[in-house]
């Protein structure tokens, strides 16, 4: 019998055309890998490091690459040994480890290292405005790179995470400095920071009303000093009160007059006022401070913002101090750096969350376009300089960075 032949209707229906068929919904992956390097830090004897090896075992889990340069850690206590375990890759040269994308650091760039930064890198470190200078951001300007101020970063609250943890650190460690330096017989006044029974107590003039003069009024507070703080900010001298459970504390504005006489019967003086658009908003001047006691202490924890002492001068840890007036000065800027290790943790509690949001984004350009808080801590994006005070301090051409953002490619 001969076959039959399909009618139309089952030709049709015989074809996969109309059939109901899956189809394969397209899925956006934004997660990217990471190459991140971490140099070894060779200025102003920077101790610390942006990553514990805790926090390089979670990133390399979670599928980056880290490349860090040999004795990166050593400061810190933290080995070579230990890095690789975690499972970093070690280099053995400062330009091997900067062909990684992002180059996350402590301390500035240097002019050397500069050299070998490419177009599109992104760095993140430190930029320490006190001490730069037009020649630094024109060489940097010409790497046609992307950089990022982490005490400009910014958390989805307002608050800059890096300098309140460097603050912190480095308000409890100030009063031990000025301990240190005022109980020297040989240098400083050889007194003890603080008072017991039947003999008055040190006095502390605090200039600031921020994280640094909170840790550093508690720690002098402690020791049984008396503390006066002062600050143009009502809202954060009250606050310091509050936070500090002593109603009773000395407060007051920058009063010239009344903070003169202070300053002049203090034992210890610290200035950690906060720079507002870019300048420090006070200054002691050089005639107050040569009317102080031989062997008083100041101590300038906004020297990398300028200072808040006429007669303030840069040091490092190496030589911490110089005399002036027969007063001693101790203006090293990175002072959290006295305490490597401490500072370390808490700098790595604070970039792994920040490198693993850039990931999970797709990358620099994409955290960018969608987190605002992140974009405060760009001061050059492609090349371009995208930092009003910077601008303004240099008389330089800038541009808004959300408008280049607004027209990425």
């Amino acid at each position: 019998m001969p076959d039959a032949v399909p009618s139309g209707f089952e030709s049709l229906a015989a074809s996969r055309a109309y059939f109901t068929q899956e189809s394969m919904l397209a899925v956006e992956t934004r997660k990217r890998k990471l190459f991140i390097g971490l140099p070894r830090e060779t200025s102003l004897q920077e101790n610390r490091i942006c990553l514990t090896p805790e926090a390089v075992k979670h990133l390399v889990e979670s599928g980056h690459e880290i490349l860090l340069e040999s004795g990166a850690g050593e400061p810190s206590k933290y080995s070579d040994h230990e890095y690789s375990e975690a499972g970093a890759t070690i280099a053995y040269s400062q330009k091997e480890v900067f062909e990684a994308d992002i180059i996350l650091k402590v301390a500035p760039a240097t002019y050397d290292e500069m050299e070998f930064l490419r177009n599109g890198q992104t760095l993140i470190s430190a930029l320490q405005f006190g001490s730069l200078t037009a020649e630094y951001m024109t060489a940097l300007l010409r790497k046609k790179i992307n950089a990022i101020s982490f005490e400009l970063i910014k958390d989805p609250s307002g608050a800059r995470p890096v300098v309140r943890a460097m603050s912190e650190i480095a308000g409890s460690t100030v009063m031990l400095v000025a301990a240190e330096y005022l109980a020297r017989s040989n240098e400083g006044k050889g007194i003890i920071l603080g008072g017991i029974t039947g003999v008055p107590p040190s006095q502390v003039v605090i200039l600031g009303a921020g994280t640094v003069a909170e840790y550093a009024a508690r720690a002098a507070s402690g020791l049984g000093a008396e503390v006066k703080v002062f600050d143009n900010h009502l809202y954060k001298l009250r606050r310091l009160k509050q936070n500090l459970g002593q109603p009773q504390l000395y407060t007051s504005t920058l009063d010239t007059f009344a903070l003169q006489q202070q300053i002049r019967r203090a034992d210890v003086v610290i200035g950690a006022l906060n720079p507002e658009e870019g300048r420090i908003p006070f200054m002691v001047s050089e005639e107050v401070v040569s009317q102080m006691s031989p062997g008083s202490v100041i101590i300038d924890v906004s020297i990398d913002q300028g200072g808040c002492f006429a007669t303030s001068e840069m040091t490092s840890h190496s030589k911490p101090v110089f005399r002036k007036y027969d007063v001693i000065h101790y203006c090293v800027p990175n002072i959290a750096s006295r305490v490597p290790r401490t500072a370390t943790n808490a700098l790595s509690n604070i970039f792994t969350p920040i490198l693993q949001e850039i990931s999970q984004h797709g990358g620099i350009n994409e955290v960018l376009f969608t987190n605002e808080h992140f974009r405060s801590g760009v001061y050059v994006y492609k090349g371009s300089l995208t930092n009003a005070s910077i601008a303004r301090r240099f008389n330089m051409r800038y541009k808004e960075l959300a408008l280049m953002i607004a027209v990425r490619n």
